[in-house]
């Protein structure tokens, strides 16, 4: 029964004060028990450090996101209707396909387009460069062809159908690809295929193979398909890319591409994930390398050459993480470990560390591969070459089945960092082990998503791992397929500092250390990798360097922010958010 005015005149009389002892005191507590728990985070110690002027940045980015998200991200405002040409509401935290184009006109994100990222460590190769740059340098480059198994003559041929672009020698004119009187697997002149494209030509046929080498905007949000979906189309952008840059002057026009935008982007340091079938050919040859020497000389000659330019003068250089496909048979992953200690002890400086690839829940798990990843770690003891493991693990939805097991075999073979540990979370022991042990998470939020575990940034679990305290570095993952148009990390740094009120600024330059300190700028024996990132910028070696460089360049950001922000979001506004 409603209160009379009458009543609820008495009843308030008796309700205790916003400022009354008892209100104050249970305040109090409350704030004493969020203390505690902040002091368990990850990123505790970097905040406690921040500099006054970094404290005022991190003020400053707080008040942004909070305009923003009542000023941008707002369903009720009917200009905010429509979001990435799909239509619908927005809001904070939407999926970053449908945010994407909005998230890139924000102050929030000039503000982290400059930010000092440090080093991207989780990135496959073949999926870094924008596809546009890719698409234009192959067609411009004398030689390449295009063949198909099958005509693509019907729309079903131009979605399915295998393609390879590969450097050939001129042959006799054939049929046209488009016509179904062409014979599968036949090379023709790449140009020509392109100018011929039906009903457009060539613009239309660049649309038409970019679309065959990204996860589109609509393939993001079909989640109810499931993973397994779209790590087919996913697997096939692969297919196509890789036959795309495995000749040497697009693999060099690749790799100066590659640092120019890593650089653009606040990335000074890259390690990237290597999975190359021996088709690698020379300017001017068909005939495929019978080792990877090549391609690793060119590996070295462009980045000496891209760090002698001014625009390549702060890059600190890059190294590769050896891969293997883990749904292949034993003697193909044992070949691979062979060309991997072979190029090692060719290229010591290039080759960090070792791991396995593809999707987990459909290859073998680490525990099936025990035999292989022994018999390598004998050989590299035997050769005298450190190549530790950087190992994919816990990728996967499950929770106790052989995927999610992956996680136990990762920390007990030695792992020194994890690729994407999606569901360790859900394991209270191992979340410590980890922790204790200094392993960190190599996360990749906008992946993770797209590619099928998480709805969104909301949903994704890496705040539950920073708050128990487990290093974790941000990562991309493979961003020309994703959809992220450019080879930097912005995109993942924005959609967690936008979406996650415990971050905030100083989270994000937590991460961004964490990612040089996690770095294997040189080879280390197990002991002497740990003793590294406990000394941190206090050591004396490379990654003391690196960290106190970074930290140079952090300052020099958060002054920026201030200088460029502090007018009107400086100390007079009302302090919102964490630091």
């Amino acid at each position: 029964m409603p209160l009379t005015d009458s009543d609820w005149e008495l009843f308030s009389s008796e309700l205790p004060s916003p400022s009354s002892p008892i209100i104050s005191k249970y305040l109090s507590s409350r704030n004493a028990l969020k203390s505690e728990e902040l002091k368990h985070r990850s990123d505790h110690s970097f905040r406690s450090n921040l500099s006054p002027i970094a404290r005022r940045a991190c003020d400053i980015v707080s008040r942004i996101r909070d305009e923003e998200k009542a000023d941008i991200w707002n369903s009720d405002l009917e200009e905010n209707l429509v979001s990435g040409g799909e239509g619908g509401p927005v809001f904070p935290g939407m999926m970053f396909s449908l945010a994407k184009g909005l998230m890139e006109g924000t102050k929030l994100w000039r503000i982290v387009r400059r930010m000092p990222k440090g080093s991207l460590l989780h990135a496959h190769l073949d999926a870094m460069v924008d596809l546009e740059y890719l698409i234009d340098l192959t067609l411009s480059t004398p030689g390449m062809h295009i063949s198909s198994s099958l005509a693509l003559s019907n729309p079903s041929a131009l979605v399915n159908a295998d393609l390879s672009i590969r450097f050939r020698n001129p042959t006799p004119e054939g049929p046209s690809i488009w016509s179904p009187s062409y014979q599968a697997e036949t090379f023709v002149p790449l140009v020509a295929a392109a100018d011929s494209y039906p009903a457009g030509g060539r613009p239309r046929f660049i649309a038409w193979l970019k679309s065959r080498c990204v996860l589109s905007p609509r393939d993001a949000v079909e989640q109810h398909h499931g993973q397994a979906a779209i790590w087919r189309k996913f697997a096939g952008c692969f297919m196509v890319l890789g036959t795309m840059i495995h000749y040497e002057p697009i693999w060099r026009g690749f790799l100066s591409r590659l640092m120019s935008l890593l650089v653009a982007d606040g990335v000074y340091w890259v390690e990237l994930r290597f999975t190359w079938p021996l088709n690698y050919c020379r300017t001017g040859s068909e005939v495929p390398e019978t080792d990877y020497n090549h391609i690793f000389q060119v590996i070295e000659e462009e980045t000496a050459r891209f760090q002698a330019t001014e625009e390549g003068r702060r890059f600190w250089g890059l190294r590769i993480i050896w891969t293997s496909l883990r749904n292949r048979d034993s003697r193909s992953i044992v070949e691979s470990m062979d060309h991997c200690i072979a190029t090692k002890l060719a290229w010591p400086n290039l080759v960090a560390g070792y791991d396995l690839v593809g999707p987990e829940d459909a290859g073998r798990p680490l525990a099936d591969l025990l035999p292989e990843l022994f018999w390598f770690r004998k050989q590299c003891a035997v050769e005298g070459v450190e190549i530790p493991f950087f190992f994919h693990a816990g990728e996967t939805l499950g929770d106790g089945d052989s995927t999610d097991d992956n996680l136990y075999d990762a920390l007990l073979l030695g792992t020194r960092r994890i690729g994407h540990g999606f569901s360790l979370y859900k394991h209270p022991r191992l979340v410590d082990a980890v922790r204790d042990r200094r392993i960190l998470i190599e996360s990749c939020p906008i992946s993770n998503e797209i590619l099928r575990l998480t709805g969104s940034i909301m949903h994704h679990p890496l705040p539950a791992l920073l708050a128990r305290g487990v290093p974790c570095a941000l990562c991309n993952d493979d961003p020309a397929i994703l959809g992220q148009d450019t080879a930097g990390m912005t995109h993942d740094f924005w959609q967690t500092l936008q979406g996650w009120d415990n971050l905030g600024l100083a989270g994000l330059g937590s991460l961004a250390e964490n990612s040089v300190r996690w770095s294997v700028f040189e080879d280390q024996d197990s002991e002497t990798w740990l003793k590294d990132i406990r000394s941190a910028s206090i050591g004396g070696g490379v990654k003391a360097k690196r960290l106190q460089e970074w930290a140079v360049e952090w300052e020099q950001f958060c002054l920026w922010i201030v200088t460029e922000y502090g007018e009107k979001y400086g100390d007079g506004a009302v302090a919102s958010g964490r630091p």
